[in-house]
C-alpha cells in the first residue's frame, strides 16, 4: 500500500537543496503517487489533485485572464454553474451556456476571446451525451482549450483525451474513491502549458488535498474496474425495468435505446454506468418516492457502492434559478438515481416498493 505521508513539510539537505518535496502544499509523495496512478488510468502524462471537484475546475478557469470567454454546457452540475456565473464572472471572465448536444451551437457561440470549451457527457442530472471528437476539432480549429467532465463515466468507460480532449476533470469524490468517504478533486492532461499552469496554482492558491485524502482515493482506484462494471450491471437491468413500468413519466438513461442518443453514447463509451434520472411528475410525487425508499438512501453525491437518491432541484441544482432550471428540464418531478454495486434485485424491489407512494 501507497504510505500516507502525513507530513507539512521535509527535511532538506541543504539551503535551497531538497530531496524532492519541500512544503505539502506545493507537493506529497502520496499526491504525487495518486497524480500518477488517475494519469495512467485517463492515459495522460500529468495529473494535478485538488481539494475538491469544484475546485479542479476553478482551477482551470484560472488558467485564464479577465476578458477571456468560457463556453460551457447548458446542462452542467450545478456547483459548475454557480462557480461560473456567481464567482468567476465578477472577476472578468466571460460566460456562454450552450446545448453542447448541438455542435453546432457551440461553434456558433465561439468569440475571437474564447480560451475554454468545457461540456460533461454524460450531463448531470439529465444524461445528455456530447460529441467529444467532434467538440475537440471545433476548439482545436480556433485555438481553444476543451476540458472533459468525466466524472460520470470515469476512465474506466470513457477516454476524452483519446478523443481529442486537452484535459479531463473529476471529482474524485465520486466513482473513483467509490466509497463516500473523501472529498476531493483531479485535472489529467498531456498539455505541458495546463500542467505548468495547475503545479504553479497548486502552489498559489493552495487548494490541495490532504496526504489522508489521496491516499483514500488510492484505495478506491484499486477496485475501479470491478466497481464500475457492478454499476452500469445493475444501472443498465435497473433502467430498462423503469422504462417498462407505467408509474414512471420518462427515463434518462444512454444506456437505452430509446435515449435521443443512445448511438453517440455507444460510440464513444464503452459502458453507460449507474446514473439514472426519473421523471414522476410533481415535487410532491418525488418527495414521497424519496421517502419511502428503504435501500436507497436520500442523500447528495453519487458514485459510492451504495444506492442513493436525490432530487435535483433541491439538491444538485438548488444554486441554480428556477426559470432556468426549467428551462434546462430539470423539473421539481426529477429525481436522480446512483445505482450501487447491492443484489440488483434488492434495489428492483426498494423501487417496486416505493413508486405506489408516488
Amino acid at each position: 500500500m501507497t504510505p500516507i505521508y502525513q507530513t507539512s513539510t521535509f527535511v532538506q539537505e541543504r539551503i535551497g537543496v531538497h530531496k524532492g518535496y519541500e512544503y505539502a502544499r506545493v507537493s506529497n509523495p502520496t499526491r504525487s503517487a495518486l497524480e500518477a496512478n488517475v494519469s495512467s488510468l485517463e492515459g495522460a502524462e500529468h495529473g494535478a489533485a485538488f481539494a475538491s471537484g469544484i475546485a479542479a475546475i476553478e482551477a482551470v478557469a484560472k488558467l485564464l485572464s479577465a476578458g477571456d470567454h468560457v463556453i460551457c454546457g447548458a446542462n452542467v452540475y450545478g456547483g459548475t454553474d454557480r462557480l461560473f456565473r456567481q464567482v468567476l464572472a465578477r472577476l472578468g471572465l466571460e460566460f456562454s451556456f450552450v446545448d453542447t448536444r448541438a455542435s453546432e451551437q457551440i461553434a456558433a457561440t465561439l468569440r475571437n476571446t474564447t480560451q475554454l470549451i468545457l461540456i460533461e457527457t454524460p450531463t448531470n442530472p439529465l444524461m445528455h451525451i456530447s460529441d467529444i471528437a467532434a467538440t475537440a476539432e471545433i476548439a482545436r480549429g480556433h485555438g481553444a482549450w476543451l476540458v472533459v467532465d468525466n466524472t460520470f463515466a470515469t476512465p474506466y468507460f470513457q477516454q476524452p483525451l483519446q478523443l481529442g480532449a486537452d484535459a479531463v476533470v473529476h471529482s474524485s469524490t465520486k466513482y473513483l474513491n467509490g466509497h463516500s468517504d473523501v472529498v476531493g478533486g483531479l485535472v489529467l492532461t498531456s498539455n505541458a502549458q495546463i500542467i505548468e499552469g495547475l503545479r504553479f496554482l497548486q502552489k498559489a492558491a493552495g487548494a490541495v488535498p490532504g496526504p489522508m485524502d489521496c491516499w483514500l482515493v488510492l484505495r478506491g482506484t484499486k477496485t475501479l474496474h470491478v466497481r464500475m462494471e457492478a454499476h452500469d450491471r445493475n444501472g443498465r437491468r435497473i433502467a430498462e425495468w423503469l422504462a417498462e413500468d407505467p408509474r414512471v413519466r420518462k427515463v434518462f438513461y444512454p444506456g437505452l435505446p430509446s435515449h435521443p442518443q443512445h448511438e453517440l453514447a455507444k460510440k464513444q463509451m464503452t459502458g453507460f454506468g449507474g446514473m439514472i434520472s426519473v421523471e414522476l411528475g410533481d415535487r410532491d410525487r418525488a418527495d414521497r418516492f424519496c421517502c419511502a425508499t428503504r435501500v436507497f438512501t436520500l442523500a447528495e453525491s453519487l458514485g459510492g457502492v451504495e444506492s442513493l437518491v436525490s432530487h435535483p432541484a433541491v439538491m444538485s441544482h438548488a444554486a441554480v434559478p428556477r426559470q432556468q432550471r426549467e428551462s434546462m428540464g430539470i423539473t421539481e418531478g426529477l429525481v436522480r438515481l446512483s445505482v450501487g454495486i447491492e443484489d440488483v434485485e434488492d434495489l428492483i424491489e426498494d423501487l417496486d416498493q416505493a413508486l405506489p407512494a408516488a
